[in-house]
C-alpha cells in the first residue's frame, strides 16, 4: 500500500521519499489542491468516496493506510 501512495504523491507533486510517518502538510508542504488530487486518485483506483470532512483527519501516510484498511482495502 505504501508504494501505491508514494506513486500517487509523486504523480501529483513530483515528490519522493515518502514514508509511513510522512506528514502531507508539514513534510511535503502540500496544498489543498494537491491533497484533493491525491484523494481523487485513491477514489478512482479503489472505487470509493472519501468525504471532505474525513480528509482533514488524514495527516500522515499511516493515517491513509489505516483509513483504507478500515474500509477493507488492503491491496492497491
Amino acid at each position: 500500500m505504501l508504494e501505491f501512495i508514494q506513486d500517487a504523491i509523486y504523480t501529483v507533486t513530483g515528490k519522493k521519499g515518502v514514508t509511513y510517518d510522512t506528514d502531507f502538510i508539514k513534510d511535503l508542504a502540500l496544498n489543498s489542491f494537491d491533497i484533493m488530487n491525491i484523494i481523487v486518485i485513491f477514489e478512482d483506483h479503489f472505487d470509493i468516496s472519501i468525504q471532505p470532512r474525513e480528509v482533514w483527519h488524514l495527516h500522515l501516510v499511516r493515517d491513509v493506510i489505516e483509513y483504507l484498511e478500515e474500509r477493507g482495502i488492503t491491496q492497491p
